[in-house]
C-alpha cells in the first residue's frame, strides 16, 4: 500500500528540512556557492544600512539572492548530469554550460544593480 503524502504542517516542516539539507549540501560541497555566500554576507549589511530608497535596497538584496538561487539551480543541474554519467556527452556539456551561463548573467545583473545604485 502506497503511503499518503504528508499534508499541512508536516509537509511544511518536511519541505523546510529538505531546503536546509540542500543549502547545507551547497555550503559543504560547492566552493562557488560558499564564495558567493560570503560576498552576500558582506554586502547585505551594507545594503541594509546604506542611505538608499526602499526600492533600491530591495533591488540590491534581491539581486544578491538571485545569484545564490541561480547557483543552487546550477549545482542541481550539475549533480543530476554527473549522476546520469561521467562520460562526455554533448548534451550534458551543454546543460552544464548553460547553468554556468545563468550564474554569470545573474552575477552581471547584480553587479549592474550595485553599480547603478551606488555610482550613478
Amino acid at each position: 500500500m502506497q503511503q499518503k503524502p504528508a499534508q499541512g504542517l508536516t509537509r511544511i516542516l518536511n519541505a523546510a528540512k529538505y531546503s536546509y539539507q540542500g543549502i547545507r549540501a551547497a555550503i559543504v560541497g560547492e566552493a562557488a556557492f560558499r564564495e558567493e555566500l560570503i560576498v552576500c554576507l558582506i554586502l547585505i549589511p551594507i545594503a541594509l544600512f546604506a542611505d538608499v530608497t526602499q526600492i533600491e535596497r530591495l533591488l540590491l538584496i534581491g539581486s544578491l539572492m538571485m545569484v545564490l538561487i541561480v547557483e543552487l539551480l546550477n549545482s542541481a543541474i550539475e549533480a543530476v548530469v554527473d549522476r546520469v554519467g561521467l562520460e562526455h556527452h554533448q548534451l550534458a556539456g551543454q546543460a552544464k554550460d548553460m547553468g554556468s551561463a545563468a550564474v554569470l548573467l545573474s552575477i552581471l545583473m547584480s553587479l549592474y544593480v550595485w553599480v547603478d545604485v551606488f555610482v550613478f
